[in-house]
């Protein structure tokens, strides 16, 4: 079969990354190509071609190999609500609300819209790359499997294992995965890949033939630690404070002039919204995480998307972070609410069908005079804007439920044009200096992002030489592929798939 799998031996050992690299270093090679990853889990969800929503970290993978996000590409999707339960979506649509030990029971029946999606990529292109989640080696979870050798026993096709010597006892993860799990699912496993090594390459021969003579798999190389990672948009939220810690470990600059502060909500959603500011020379983007005031410094505060808005406005009063805001906008600040943030601005919620929680209404903070119904129908959306303050025009994406009306809806964010309608969205404070939509990815054009951080201090931005985010995502997929090209046997890990 014209696919490979890659699975790790934990979480966060570097799939996601490798296969978007492989995607492009593929695709340079002239390889149709395409992502793959029959589960996630995450609320950081990318809006599809075809309307639906996947995991962000399948919309860069199809980004590298210079595709079109499709549902198709990440046809199970869970979105965590609770520490226990999740929404369910099924080819980029939502399929039911499920707690864990019943999402146990509905996975048989996913299997074949896993395996429906999979085909059509399949017969589409001349490669399938395919990303596992979590480990193998959670034997626990292996009846029903849909993420792991469950799916690869069924397509039939070849896995490789990653193991993540940054976090040391690499060969104990490899050697200890093939230990656990059944004979008939470490036959599938053709070989595996040290990721994330750090130093003299050659300094891990030994440990490297040492797995390869205990397991009988091939490694197909080492893969150096990629210092430019942190370049691309995160896929989990605590990857969003790591990217901006190692950006500001690596400026050479010291002017930082704004402090960019954005609350860790408990269910924060679709942070991707963050990533273009942590780039900018002149910003500092900080993570108040639980329990930790909102600095006094702070120029502006972000409240961002989140899964559970109900949840999160709590949440943020638990926090005490409402106080913070109140302290913030009187000293000057601004705030700025995006999606499940800007209805946490207003002045009530409700939820009369219980959608979102259990409670059906709950005071917001007050800070825009607008409320929000929650309302059965998503809006889900690639969009097209234009910010009314600068005339700037936007792409991005809608992602969210609730109707929104007020007298601060007057003074509105946005233009969006969608499906050959305009509409306004947003609504702005009369003092100016809070405002909200429903606009994800508004950030990550240039000419927008330089306008609305011009306005929140005495910095000027010249355009012409100024940072280009959406080039720079490119140009370090191209600079990964590269360093896998350097770093694996390609070649014998095509030959798999022939």
């Amino acid at each position: 079969m014209p696919a490979i799998m890659f699975q790790g031996t934990g979480s966060s050992v570097g799939k996601s990354l490798l296969v978007a690299g492989l995607c492009r270093a593929l695709h340079l090679r002239g390889l149709s190509v395409a992502p793959f990853k029959p589960q996630n889990m995450s609320n950081n969800a990318a809006v599809t071609s075809d309307g639906g929503e996947i995991g962000r970290a399948q919309a860069l993978q199809a980004r590298a190999a210079y595709l079109p996000a499709h549902t198709d590409m990440n046809p199970v999707l869970l979105k965590p609500e609770s520490e226990t339960g999740a929404q369910v979506i099924v080819q980029g649509r939502r399929f039911a609300t499920a707690k864990a030990r019943e999402y146990s029971q509905l996975k048989p029946q996913l299997m074949s819209y896993v395996m429906d999606s999979f085909r059509r990529l399949e017969s589409a292109h001349d490669l399938v790359l395919v990303e596992g989640a979590g480990s193998p080696a959670e034997i626990n979870l292996r009846a029903g499997d849909i993420a792991n050798m469950g799916f690869a026993q069924t397509a039939e096709i070849p896995v490789i294992l990653i193991g993540d010597i940054d976090r040391g006892g690499v060969i104990a993860q490899i050697v200890g995965t093939q230990q656990v799990i059944s004979d008939q699912d470490a036959s599938l496993i053709s070989g595996f890949i040290i990721n994330k090594f750090r130093g003299d390459v050659s300094l891990f021969d030994d440990g490297y033939q040492q797995i390869e003579q205990i397991t009988g798999w091939q490694g197909f190389g080492v893969v150096p630690y990629f210092a430019s990672q942190w370049k691309l948009p995160a896929e989990d939220g605590m990857d969003i404070a790591h990217k901006a810690q190692d950006r500001l470990s690596g400026r050479t600059d010291s002017a930082r002039n704004l402090h960019i502060v954005c609350l860790r909500l408990s269910r924060i959603a679709n942070f991707d919204d963050l990533d273009p500011l942590i780039h900018e020379p002149d910003v500092r983007l900080s993570m108040v995480e639980a329990g930790q005031p909102v600095p006094a410094d702070a120029d502006l505060v972000i409240i961002p998307g989140s899964k559970s808005t109900i949840a999160d406005l709590t949440f943020i009063r638990e926090q005490g972070w409402d106080i913070d805001l109140m302290a913030h906008y009187r000293r000057g600040g601004h705030i700025i609410g995006i999606c499940g943030g800007y209805q946490m601005l207003g002045r009530r919620i409700t939820d009369p069908q219980l959608i979102e929680s259990s409670l059906s209404e709950i005071d917001g903070l007050g800070f825009l005079d607008i409320s929000t119904e929650m309302t059965a129908d998503k809006q889900l959306a690639q969009v097209g804007a234009t910010h009314l303050g600068s005339g700037t025009q936007i792409s991005g994406y809608e992602i969210h439920i609730g109707r929104t009306t007020g007298a601060d809806t007057a003074r509105p964010v946005m233009r969006i044009l969608s499906g050959g309608a305009e509409r306004d969205d947003g609504a702005i404070s009369p003092c100016g200096r809070i405002w909200g939509c429903y606009l994800h990815g508004m950030f990550s054009d240039d000419s927008f992002r330089h306008h609305i951080l011009a306005g929140l201090g005495d910095i000027s931005f010249d355009n012409a030489g100024a940072l280009d985010y959406e080039q720079q995502i490119d140009d370090t997929l191209s600079e990964l592929a590269a360093h896998l090209e350097r770093s694996l046997d390609i070649d014998r890990l095509i030959s798999l798939a022939s």
